[in-house]
């Protein structure tokens, strides 16, 4: 099997970024119409657009719902960078749940959370490892972050258990620049001059321009990391996210993508109500700052993100706020082009292929 596979046929269901959410995506199905099975009446088919895990209270949970929904053939999913972790073993912020290294730190803003065995870890990681990339079909393409043509077809035909091997390639060339060159030397001599460390969020950095010519080169040497994790340019401000002090922007690159066959991802923490992004710790580029949350957006306005921060809910929880307010789990119906809410609400989108000028 190959990274990027068809979509199946029919109606589809195609659900946000979950998070470990394990109740919200239980709430979601049953409004959606699934039975605890994952069967649905009309025959319908569920989608999931990566980033099941990390932050949420139960990771584990999702993983063993969503696993047992592929295997008996009901739904689909993408890799996103936060199964990609998993599978580098690479202890992100949020995922203490899994990596043992992590709990302490985590355990401020995530507890309490699952935490699987060690031949639960082992086969959650046998799961992500039989995922694929991207998922397409005539009238509508699944990626987690970005779907860039000449990525897309650089990796296509790699094979499924490729993928670490292959990634680890690309992240390796990128080290080696900053080994072999003085970019290495740089960065060493940034650090020096900040002794406390990227983790620290009362302690803002100068901007670390050596810093951020390796963020943005490491992500657009990798076309998996691209795919997976989106499009980044050097920046201009430190911004605190994801657990560290970062030097380089996400781009919006649904503005310059120009083919006529829509495009829905998750990863960009898209809000329906207005929100104080840093409370979840977001102070980078909010590439929705202009785009009404119901909207495609784009060139051709035939990208949507269906990531409604349902991964914010952690932060409600320490403040004993509402979880539904401002952190929502969705799922696009297609082809209705309507959003269906955790909460039981749903809303039409708006704007799809709109003076598109679409073939």
């Amino acid at each position: 099997m190959s990274l990027i596979q068809p979509l199946p046929k029919g109606p589809l269901d195609i659900v946000g970024d979950i998070h470990g959410e394990f109740d919200a995506l239980c709430a979601l199905l049953g409004h959606l119409g699934y039975d605890g099975d994952g069967q649905h009446e009309q025959g319908r088919t569920l989608v999931f657009v990566g980033d099941l895990c990390d932050r949420g209270p139960d990771s584990p949970a999702v993983f063993a719902y969503v696993q047992r929904l592929i295997e008996a053939g009901r739904a689909v999913a993408v890799l996103g960078n936060h199964e990609v972790n998993l599978l580098r073993q690479d202890p992100k912020d949020g995922a203490g749940w899994f990596f043992d290294e992590r709990v302490d730190r985590d355990q401020s803003k995530y507890a309490p959370f699952s935490r699987p065995s060690e031949s639960e870890r082992g086969r959650i990681v046998d799961f992500v490892a039989t995922l694929p990339l991207a998922l397409e079909r005539p009238d509508l393409r699944i990626v987690h972050a970005a779907w860039l043509q000449h990525h897309i077809d650089a990796v296509r035909d790699l094979p499924i258990e490729a993928f670490r091997q292959t990634y680890d390639m690309w992240e390796q060339l990128a080290s080696d620049k900053a080994r072999n060159t003085d970019l290495g030397q740089r960065m060493q001599a940034e650090l020096q001059g900040w002794p406390w460390g990227l983790e620290d969020k009362e302690r803002q950095p100068n901007f670390l321009h050596a810093h951020a010519e390796h963020e943005a080169n490491k992500q657009m040497r990798n076309p998996l990391k691209v795919l997976t994790s989106g499009v980044e340019r050097t920046g201009k401000r430190p911004f605190f996210a994801s657990g560290k002090w970062r030097f380089s922007d996400r781009v919006a690159w649904w503005d310059e993508y120009d083919q006529a066959i829509p495009v829905v991802v998750g990863h960009y923490w898209r809000r329906l109500n207005p929100m104080d992004r840093a409370r979840v710790g977001k102070q980078d580029i909010d590439l929705f700052a202009d785009t009404s949350p119901l909207h495609w957006h784009g060139k051709r306005h035939n990208v949507f993100c269906v990531d409604f921060s349902v991964g914010g809910r952690w932060a409600a929880r320490k403040a004993g706020d509402s979880l539904h307010r401002d952190f929502k789990l969705a799922a696009l119906r297609w082809p209705e082009n309507v959003l269906q809410f955790d909460d039981g609400s749903s809303q039409g989108t708006v704007g799809f292929e709109a003076s598109a000028g679409v073939d």
